[in-house]
């Protein structure tokens, strides 16, 4: 029962430098996909919403992209996304990778933080790629740099301790009424998820080929009659001809298979068959286009 006197519910803004497994982090505790992971930095562009509730919670978290110095106008809009976030939120939960060091990010990070005065839990990610004794001077070495309500060792990967840093933010959040049905696990439209899925598979499937200038907007999501196949049409557009033909791929293998990993994915979220069409556009510099950055919801 939701019970104002016992319940609590709240934001919370996931941040971090880049590839510090926030979206990793979400889609763990969601227990679904919500928000897309590439080994790339900065494959999150815009704020994920995702709901988790507990029995006496309810976390409302905003995945951001990760923080850092910003080149271009694309990476400023991105940087801009995160800071904001941070203001508009009851906790803030800094998740870090402890296997690796990203100190101009972390110090652009801990700046923010002073400025905007949230509560703030430390989470030390990816613990399982850690030794004992590097994680335990991480541990001190943080402890010393910010005043943290709690400071965890987890792995968003496997799970481990993320039930204690949940129970730890708990305590951090304001009581209330949940603000969202027990069931929801994101407000983020299926057609968004959908996109991102996409972009998603275009890296993965890319390795380092492709670089960041790759957007993807679905230009038909149609569904005849509940439980029927869902028809969906979406354009990858990139910058230049030589983007293009590494997506088609030898022989159009590569959009195939694009196609095919994405549709499998979105499938799983929306339960149901669908009907996946890819098209590719070459827009020219448009990660440097204010008017295409709006285009594309940045």
């Amino acid at each position: 029962m939701n019970d104002l006197e016992n319940n609590k519910s709240g934001f919370v803004a996931i941040i971090g430098p880049p590839n510090a497994g926030k979206s990793t982090f979400l889609n763990k505790v969601l227990g679904m996909k919500i928000s897309i992971t590439s080994k790339k930095p900065q494959t999150t562009r815009n704020r994920i919403v995702g709901v988790l509730t507990r029995s006496k919670s309810q976390f409302i978290f905003i995945d951001t992209p990760g923080v850092h110095k910003p080149k271009g106008v694309l990476n400023e809009r991105i940087v801009d996304v995160a800071v904001s976030a941070i203001s508009d939120v009851d906790l803030v939960l800094l998740l870090i990778d402890a296997a690796n060091k990203d100190s101009v990010s972390e110090q652009l990070i801990l700046k923010q933080l002073e400025k905007q005065k949230r509560p703030v839990i430390l989470a030390l990610n990816k613990i399982d790629l850690l030794d004992k004794n590097i994680l335990l001077s991480q541990i001190d070495k943080w402890s010393k740099s910010y005043p943290f309500k709690s400071i965890i060792p987890v792995s968003a990967k496997t799970g481990v301790q993320v039930d204690d840093l949940l129970d730890a933010m708990e305590i951090s959040l304001p009581k209330g009424h949940f603000l969202y049905p027990e069931d929801t696990l994101t407000e983020s439209p299926t057609k968004f998820i959908a996109a991102e899925i996409i972009r998603e598979k275009a890296f993965r499937l890319t390795g380092q080929e492709l670089p960041y200038s790759v957007a993807v907007t679905i230009d038909l999501f149609q569904e005849k009659k509940r439980g029927s196949m869902v028809k969906i049409f979406a354009t990858i557009h990139v910058e230049r001809d030589s983007q293009k033909k590494i997506i088609i791929g030898k022989n159009g293998s590569k959009i195939k298979q694009i196609g095919q990993s994405a549709r499998l994915d979105i499938e799983k979220i929306l339960n149901t068959k669908i009907f996946l069409k890819l098209f590719i556009r070459v827009q020219k510099n448009w990660s440097k286009d204010t008017k295409a950055l709006r285009n594309f919801g940045y």
